[in-house]
């Protein structure tokens, strides 16, 4: 079914197209070099790289061999980020300056298959119920879970190792993402787990036992998107779920990138769709999502959609209705930033400066990894 094109991708391909910064500053009132055109403080318009951890020599300051397409990022009110290690199976924690931290914990690969497994989305396990989400019984709440492409869930209490606790490597499930989300039961108040299930295009839901949620039909669907597109990354944005589409290839296993390959929609807990982020223009096989502070440059409060397929960071402003593209994310050169293998974004906000963006990438087609950081600059 084709899809027309709406207002805001006519904004998204305009903001690209034109003589740069002086359009984009000028949406918000901002002069191209960076002073508020209402008087305020200057505001940054660009970002700067810094490139933390890296399995290559010389590619970033520390070495870590695990780090090899590095995926998913979480963090909780007290620990180091955790990374999920697509390639090596396992993940590895940085403080907020990338020294690594001496635990590796491993995710076991399925039953029938064999390792190393393959990681992707990961969450902090923040529902503090002692019965949620245990990983050997009572007294054993996960703190952290992990989604792999082997069609899995693990949970991680302590160890070395995690534990699988859901398994559909049998019907083919493809894991690529992870959120973890509130919602009523009744008149209480239960924490669900989200996973996106690229083969089958579906977003898979799990309760605190770790059991199947059937949701009501037409659940995590939109009617409007084409078929051959699938949930590709998912994280909870304010209690609901900003779900992001990509393009699957023949094998539905990976998925498409191409300009213009991608949608993100919003839905509740519930999986009712409450609106359209984007659709299409800059997309291009979206997977990682952030919602900016305060204090993030010109982006501030904005909505951060980052590409993999091409390495670029698209923000959405929110306006009455829903939101409109706001531009991409600039270096010195006044170019993109583009970050090869482009995966995960987060915040700094418990682990470092909030106003820092941490991103990993899955540099070399995804042989080789990379964590760093993205910060406003002098403009």
């Amino acid at each position: 079914m084709s899809v027309s094109r709406p207002l805001v991708e006519s904004l998204e391909d305009r903001s690209l197209m034109s003589k740069g910064l002086l359009h984009i500053a000028a949406v918000h009132g901002h002069s191209a070099h960076g002073r508020s055109a209402h008087g305020h403080p200057p505001i940054a318009l660009i970002y700067r790289q810094t490139n933390l951890v890296s399995d290559i020599q010389g590619m970033a300051p520390i070495t870590d061999p695990n780090l090899k397409n590095p995926w998913g990022i979480a963090s909780g009110s007290t620990t180091p980020f955790w990374v999920s290690d697509n390639q090596t199976g396992v993940s590895t924690l940085y403080n907020a300056s990338g020294t690594p931290q001496p635990l590796v914990v491993t995710i076991p690969p399925p039953m029938t298959g064999t390792a190393p497994s393959a990681p992707t989305g990961i969450v902090f396990n923040d529902n503090t119920q002692a019965t949620a989400f245990l990983v050997n019984g009572p007294g054993t709440r996960a703190l952290f879970i992990f989604a792999t492409e082997d069609g899995t869930i693990a949970a991680w209490n302590a160890g070395t190792s995690a534990v699988v606790k859901v398994d559909n490597s049998g019907s083919g499930a493809v894991y690529k993402g992870l959120a973890l989300a509130n919602t009523a039961v009744g008149t209480a108040v239960a924490s669900r787990l989200y996973a996106t299930n690229f083969s089958k295009g579906t977003v898979d839901v799990f309760d605190q036992n770790f059991s199947p949620v059937s949701l009501s039909p037409g659940a995590f669907t939109d009617s409007r998107i084409p078929a051959g597109y699938a949930p590709f990354g998912i994280a909870n944005i304010g209690g609901n779920l900003v779900v992001t589409y990509a393009l699957q290839d023949d094998e539905k296993v990976d998925d498409a990138p191409g300009r213009g390959h991608g949608f993100v929609d919003v839905y509740d807990p519930n999986g009712a769709l409450l609106r359209r982020v984007a659709t299409r223009g800059a997309l291009n096989s979206p997977w990682g999502v952030a919602l900016a502070p305060a204090g993030f440059g010109r982006f501030s409060n904005d909505l951060l959609i980052g590409d993999f397929g091409d390495g670029r960071i698209n923000a959405y402003r929110p306006v009455p209705g829903g939101y409109h593209f706001d531009g991409q994310l600039l270096a010195s050169s006044r170019k993109p930033i583009t970050i090869d293998g482009l995966w995960g974004l987060k915040f700094g906000t418990n682990v470092g400066n909030p106003n820092t963006l941490y991103f990993t990438a899955g540099i070399n087609h995804e042989e080789n990894g990379l964590f760093g950081t993205l910060t406003p600059a002098s403009n």
